[in-house]
């Protein structure tokens, strides 16, 4: 949850800003910060390349979790978690990855360590996981460059 606050208050944007709206703000971020403006000013181009680096960041991971999103990809996320099993996890920094046998990947932001020490201890981590963690936390679908 710290992620995504940090990545709107750097796009200065609200959890109710629509793709379109994150696309111009994400626009207008980059046209002010871009590299190119600071060509010969070695400090700043150092730190035009550092922002527009986390701007980016931030643009891609609020697409991914945004309702508009989520809604399009919500039938194949019900397919997956539906008829697949999961053959992999992991816990990074609050965030839980998870992957499935047809190959998706997904992460989950914000679940708490506890959650995931009682995963890994239950008797059938994939019930488990269905059960309190699947339709419980916020969720993306990961691509390779996450």
């Amino acid at each position: 949850m710290k992620k995504i606050v940090e990545y709107r208050k750097l796009l200065n944007v609200d959890k109710t800003a629509e793709l379109k709206d994150l696309k111009k703000i994400y626009r207008d971020a980059m046209k002010e910060c871009h590299p190119d403006k600071f060509q010969g000013d070695e400090a700043g181009l150092k730190a035009a390349e550092d922002k527009s680096k986390a701007i980016i960041e931030a643009y891609h991971f609020l697409v991914s979790i945004n309702p508009e999103t989520i809604k399009a990809n919500l039938p194949e996320y019900t397919e997956t978690i539906s008829t697949t099993s999961i053959t992999d996890y992991k816990f990074v920094d609050g965030r839980l990855i998870i992957d499935f046998s047809n190959g998706s990947v997904y992460e989950y932001i914000s679940v708490p360590k506890a959650t995931y020490v009682k995963m890994v201890n239950a008797d059938s981590p994939g019930r488990f996981a269905k059960r309190h963690i699947l339709n419980n936390f916020t969720w993306r679908k990961k691509t390779n460059q996450d």
